[in-house]
């Protein structure tokens, strides 16, 4: 009698747990789906315990090569000039390459390859792989350029992250706006881990910290990574924000005491000494946007690498196999429609696919950087 009313109270439970578990919004394994239901329903010290044991004892190779074909190599030749029209548009100048962090450097580690939807005949999208450290060297992860004077950028928002809604801007990407797609890449933590808030559609849907780092929208399209109340404030030309923990990187430099083993101010859903899929956002002197993802990072691995990409100001974003992507869309016209099928990720090695954006069921918030004029 007793188990049967145990099983008839705890009812409720297996039904949300059934419903998380069949949830692809929640994650790409039957795993991270659990962890996440977990985190929402008061169990996130357990899942975080979980995930640093399993962690500690999967840390990535030391030393060893990239597999075959994981680093590019240099381009035959630039493809910068190839605009049709006799004037070019305003945009910024090609980004140098990347100093490699390895040594010695494998040919075209470091080299930017332009990437999606050229926009008025010019790439705006440009990528580079390389190493994260001297130490692991098998590995390799993506660094993304964005030109935010040929791109406009737009946060969509989810019924998970943030919650509420319904919002204008969320998955899936409506045709029209897909007819302008450039690319697409993740946002941060949980509100509930992010120590930050959130803002969109004229509404504070979490309250917004001082001090905090935030990615800023404002309402030309242009966007930066600013220190909440010094850099930028709520003024009405601002469109959405979003805060993920603080700053990793200001005035070009990863920020003083950035600690690996501080949980505090970086994040605590993992220990910041541990080596996993991270990624991050900066912007450069000249406002261009700068997104580093890949595996074996940690918070200062992190750091380094976007400053070594040009980051003036930098914050990290989501973590973990599941939730680190970045997609690039190349139609095969000028203005047909990206998809799924002409989308193509950072690194082959994300475990989600650039199809995320362009399903209902995708309920994590996101931004995207579209082509701000006719593109040709």
């Amino acid at each position: 009698m007793l188990v049967s009313v145990i099983i008839l109270g705890l009812t409720p439970v297996w039904f949300s747990l059934g419903n998380a578990l069949e949830n692809p919004g929640l994650g790409t394994s039957i795993g991270a789906r659990f962890a996440e239901w977990a985190r929402e329903h008061g169990g996130g010290p357990v899942v975080v315990w979980a995930e640093n044991l399993w962690y500690s004892h999967h840390q990535p190779p030391v030393g060893g090569v990239p597999l075959k074909g994981a680093i590019p190599p240099p381009p035959s030749s630039s493809t910068t000039s190839s605009a049709p029209s006799a004037r070019l548009p305003s945009h910024l100048p090609v980004p140098l390459s990347i100093r490699p962090l390895a040594s010695p450097a494998i040919p075209g580690e470091g080299v930017w390859h332009p990437a999606g939807r050229r926009v008025d005949g010019l790439p705006a999208v440009y990528e580079s792989y390389l190493r994260p450290d001297p130490v692991h060297t098998s590995l390799v992860v993506g660094v993304a350029w964005m030109d935010t004077r040929l791109l406009k950028a737009t946060l969509y928002s989810g019924r998970t992250i943030p919650g509420g809604g319904p919002y204008p801007n969320t998955a899936p990407i409506e045709p029209r706006a897909a007819k302008s797609l450039v690319a697409a890449f993740n946002a941060g933590f949980l509100m509930s881990n992010a120590n930050g808030g959130y803002y969109t559609d004229g509404q504070v849907i979490v309250p917004l910290r001082t001090g905090a780092a935030s990615l800023v929208i404002y309402r030309n399209g242009t966007a930066t990574v600013a220190d909440w109340g010094r850099d930028a404030t709520l003024t009405s030309n601002v469109v959405a924000v979003r805060q993920n923990l603080d700053l990793l990187v200001d005035g070009g430099r990863p920020v003083p005491g950035l600690n690996a083993n501080d949980t505090s101010q970086w994040g605590y859903t993992l220990g910041n000494q541990i080596y996993v899929w991270r990624s991050g956002i900066g912007v450069t002197s000249d406002g261009a946007l700068i997104y580093v993802g890949g595996p074996g990072l940690n918070i200062t691995t992190l750091a380094n690498l976007l400053v070594r990409a040009g980051a003036v100001r930098a914050m990290e974003l989501d973590i973990n196999t599941g939730w680190v992507n970045f997609a690039a869309f190349d139609p095969s016209s000028p203005t047909a429609q990206a998809t799924s099928a002409n989308g193509s990720d950072l690194l082959s090695t994300m475990a989600a696919t650039p199809a995320r954006y362009f399903e209902a069921w995708w309920s994590r918030d996101f931004f995207t950087m579209s082509a701000r004029s006719g593109t040709g």
